[in-house]
């Protein structure tokens, strides 16, 4: 006899920050409906920023890292399937089939499958899932203090486990193909800051060159070698899109949705790093939240706000670091109130705002971008 696959009202497929905020921004508009996450770790759903913050530096319990508490899914009857995968979705009959072959039909589904880490061969350590950051800080124990690391790649995650590994005594060489910090892409002042910030705390730099080849005790740049206990790689992501591409959904770089996180299916949206929202794919833990809950609205009929400025918030040799906007171009970069602000200036108007120590609230400088302020409008937030 045939088994009819399970069904629910909305299904969450990726046991993400999105996810979560979506079903959570739907209990809290009302709905009551059948809500199922269904996520391929065995964890329950985690914030990824403390994995190259805070878990690295410090020994805590998994439960701090935790998106919602594990009892907040039964009080909010969402029901969450861990260490399965959706291996095929068929849009049209809106079913989604998991690895185990169990079939799971829906009213609604969020498609938030993140991204995986790119690779390198020789199987570098990556940092992306909660086991990874569990690895990285066991391999940093047990090389001990003084221990020379090589970490290739310096964009944020690159930075940010360096800075982690020098705050406990091993000593990380960053190896960056491009001239400067972030690939370039947060112009050379606010790289030559961070350049000045690592070195103080222990970070040697390495701009401008590849790794050409490297094995567990070494990695070298052409014929230079760097010997390290180990080496880590945090050289960017590519969005998980195989779903969504095997579905007849659009697709580029990203699962394409508009304004709403609609994707081309009436009956899937897309949210976090696997979506490319009116054209913008944005990888940061706020955008992941705010798609969620802005999936959730429209999933709801309801308002959906417009979008927000990207906000990345990062840690350089343990100063925090906020960079608001995504301007990709500017006419000059301005520092201001004694060099813990960087404006990204398009003649007097700001377009993009690095932020180092919390000087300035992120809400107050996301309203600032978003209003293409003045430069004299800047001035006057940071003397309030």
């Amino acid at each position: 006899m045939e088994v009819r696959p399970r069904h629910v009202d909305v299904l969450l497929v990726g046991g993400g920050v999105a996810s979560v905020r979506c079903a959570r921004a739907l209990r809290r508009h009302g709905f009551t409906g059948s809500v199922l996450i269904v996520g391929d770790e065995d964890h329950a759903p985690y914030n990824r920023p403390p994995l190259s913050k805070e878990l690295l530096r410090d020994d805590l319990p998994d439960e701090l890292v935790l998106a919602e508490p594990e009892r907040w899914y039964a009080r909010r009857s969402v029901e969450v399937y861990l260490g399965a995968r959706v291996v095929e979705l068929d849009a049209e009959a809106r079913t989604v089939t998991l690895d185990d072959g169990r079939q799971i039909a829906f009213g609604q589904c969020l498609l938030a499958t993140g991204a995986e880490p790119r690779t390198l061969s020789g199987n570098p350590l990556m940092l992306r899932t909660l086991d990874d950051a569990r690895r990285l800080r066991s391999a940093a124990v047990a090389a001990g203090q003084g221990a020379m690391v090589t970490v290739i790649g310096g964009g944020f995650i690159g930075v940010e486990v360096a800075s982690g590994l020098a705050a406990l005594g091993l000593r990380p060489t960053i190896v960056e193909m491009a001239s400067d910090l972030w690939g370039g892409l947060l112009g050379a002042k606010l790289a030559g800051w961070g350049a000045t910030r690592l070195i103080d705390a222990g970070v040697t730099l390495r701009p401008g060159v590849a790794v050409t080849h490297f094995d567990e005790e070494s990695a070298w740049i052409g014929d230079e070698r760097l010997p390290h206990a180990f080496a880590v790689a945090g050289i960017g992501v590519r969005p998980r899109v195989e779903l969504a591409v095997d579905a007849g959904l659009d697709v580029g770089d990203g699962i394409l949705t508009d304004l709403e996180q609609r994707t081309s299916h009436a009956a899937i949206w897309a949210a976090g790093d696997v979506a490319r929202v009116d054209g913008r794919r944005v990888e940061h833990w706020h955008a992941a939240r705010e798609a969620g809950e802005r999936a959730a609205l429209s999933m709801l009929g309801l308002p959906v706000p417009p979008l927000r400025a990207p906000w990345v918030f990062s840690e350089v040799g343990g100063v925090t670091l906020d960079v608001i906007g995504q301007a990709g171009t500017w006419e000059e970069e301005r520092w201001m109130r004694d060099a813990s602000v960087l404006a990204y200036l398009d003649g007097e108007r700001v377009v993009q705002l690095a932020i180092i120590g919390s000087v300035l609230s992120p809400d107050t400088a996301r309203d600032l971008v978003e209003a293409a302020a003045s430069v004299h409008e800047l001035e006057d937030a940071l003397q309030s």
